[in-house]
């Protein structure tokens, strides 16, 4: 069996009296995509900055690509890529500019750099725009450069954190794409995000970060069947609500609605609803979701 891309063992971190990171393990498989999902102060963007080699753990031990993210930090830097929260390019320069500059700084070849910087201008859909200075993109484009650049060394594994923040539900879906677009090419991801959506389009698995801990690992559909079973949400006409649990399928809820009508129930509505990713982290940690474009990241300070 192929070991992990990712390998993170009792990683701590802490800065004075607060603990950011509290004896995390985590797994990542080769293109596999894992999202790490949890609100401000989680810990999900330290973990990031200690696996890309940015920040050293006060504990514990981290290895990709097969590199120790401490005594090895060049070499994983070498098969690494981050895109951060905010698009890292340079709006001075086209499209093109920035991405040339990019893969010479890389150490491409001279037609590699050409033949690349075409290829993910065309794969990120900035063909159109790569002759245009990067200050006219629109914050989707700049996100979807910012990618690009990042891809340019054929990296094995991609960190995105949070890297649709900011950006309008459009560009958004947009960047979704070409994400799996990425992901289809055997990449590995390990994305963070406050974004339920984001993390069930996505991710093969998400893990779930509470003050500094890891306290869910699964898919979607798992943490969503650990959480409870879905039930028929009636709407009565007198206003009142009531749900009947249900296994979800068809002869289940006919018998269910048919039960329903035997008994002379007036229904002005009804329909079949399964946990989401928001039941799952409102009982994992006792809170809703806050929305991402309200907070302010505050776990690398």
């Amino acid at each position: 069996m192929t070991a992990p891309i990712v390998v993170a063992r009792g990683l701590r971190k802490s800065y004075g009296d607060l603990t950011v990171l509290d004896d995390v393990d985590l797994d990542v498989g080769h293109g596999e995509v894992l999202a790490l999902l949890g609100s401000n102060g989680a810990g999900k963007t330290t973990i990031v900055r200690i696996l890309a080699t940015l920040l050293k753990p006060d504990a514990g031990t981290a290895h990709v690509a097969g590199k120790d993210v401490v005594s090895q930090a060049a070499d994983v830097r070498a098969a690494i890529s981050l895109t951060g929260q905010f698009a890292a390019v340079d709006e001075l320069l086209t499209g093109v500019e920035n991405l040339r500059l990019m893969a010479r700084l890389a150490h491409l070849g001279r037609r590699e750099v050409r033949t690349r910087s075409d290829d993910l201008l065309e794969l990120f859909d900035l063909a159109d725009a790569g002759h245009r200075v990067v200050k006219t993109y629109s914050g989707g484009m700049r996100r979807r450069l910012d990618l690009a650049v990042g891809l340019l060394a054929r990296p094995q594994v991609v960190f995105l954190d949070e890297p649709t923040t900011g950006l309008d539900p459009r560009s958004r879906n947009g960047l979704w794409d070409v994400i799996r677009e990425v992901v289809a090419t055997g990449t590995t991801v390990l994305l963070t995000t406050q974004y339920l959506e984001e993390a069930d389009q996505l991710a093969d698995r998400i893990a779930v970060l509470d003050h500094g801990r890891m306290i869910a690992d699964g898919t979607a559909t798992e943490l969503k069947r650990a959480v409870g079973s879905a039930h028929v949400s009636l709407v009565l006409r007198d206003g009142a609500r009531e749900r009947i649990a249900t296994d979800g399928s068809v002869p289940d809820v006919r018998r269910i609605l048919a039960d329903v009508e035997r008994r002379g129930v007036d229904v002005d509505a009804w329909e079949v609803l399964s946990p989401t990713l928001d039941d799952v982290f409102l009982t994992l940690t006792g809170r809703p979701t806050e929305p991402a474009d309200e907070l302010v990241l505050q776990e690398s300070r």
